[in-house]
């Protein structure tokens, strides 16, 4: 083999796992969910999710009868997950989304009445999986792990069963595949 056609050949291998590396790294699939998963379908919160993954939007949920929120929540989506969504309006199975939730503090200021993010409460994290992957872990199902996790163990989730646990609170969002997509102007294809 003559030295030009050994260094094509490892040309071409270098710019392969390039490639491979760069997709794993951005694609929004399946390599985001598999560091948030174990074997048994149990998962965390996503290590310095806040540096790796991509703002998508935030909520602001109304306090009882007072001015002013109770929560924010505050939602990330794993790297192209968003671009992603855009061109299919799917999210691509693997992708993660991790909801922080923080109770607020409201006050008067010259704009009006502000509530802005306080203490963080938890984390509600979904993955991707239209696959079922997990079958018989009642944390999956729909498409989606689902898991709640609070504040101070973001390892260990207090979620038991998503039916039971979750889904109550996404019913109004089945049409949108459990997410309100609606509240995340980011995910509308031309940006409008």
């Amino acid at each position: 083999m003559t030295l030009s056609h050994v260094t094509g050949i490892a040309l071409a291998v270098a710019l392969v796992a390039g490639s491979a590396a760069v997709f794993g790294q951005t694609s929004g699939g399946a390599s985001a969910g598999a560091r948030v998963v174990d074997a048994k379908g149990n998962l965390r919160v996503p290590e310095n999710y806040r540096e790796r993954y991509q703002a998508l939007g935030s909520w602001a949920i109304a306090a009882d009868g007072e001015a002013g929120s109770k929560q924010i929540h505050q939602v990330y989506a794993s790297p192209g997950a968003i671009p992603a969504y855009r061109k299919t309006g799917l999210f691509p199975d693997g992708t993660v989304l991790v909801k922080e939730v923080f109770s607020t503090m409201t006050a008067n200021m010259t704009t009006g009445t502000v509530s802005h993010a306080d203490t963080l409460k938890g984390w509600f994290v979904m993955v991707k999986d239209r696959k079922n992957s997990h079958r018989g872990n009642p944390l999956w199902g729909d498409g989606w792990g689902w898991s709640w996790f609070d504040a101070d163990k973001p390892l260990k989730t207090t979620s038991t069963n998503f039916k039971s646990d979750c889904l109550g609170c996404h019913m109004p969002a089945q049409s949108t595949d459990w997410i309100y997509v609606d509240g995340y102007p980011v995910l509308r294809r031309g940006g409008d």
